[in-house]
């Protein structure tokens, strides 16, 4: 389960990160999309709640 944990934060982490530099290489104008936006935002979600899982997990 940490294993799954672990993978699924850092694909969607990656996947954010992915997302931003896009923004910024090709301008603004994606951040008007909003299919664009709520994948980024999504993912972002996704990946903080992953690691805060396995944060608490193994405490």
């Amino acid at each position: 389960m940490k294993a799954y944990v672990v993978t699924t934060g850092t694909v969607f982490g990656l996947l954010t990160l992915a997302h931003l530099l896009r923004i910024i290489a090709e301008g603004m104008q994606l951040a008007k999309e909003p299919w664009f936006v709520l994948i980024t935002v999504a993912s972002a979600v996704l990946s903080f709640w992953a690691w805060r899982l396995l944060r608490t997990r193994t405490q």
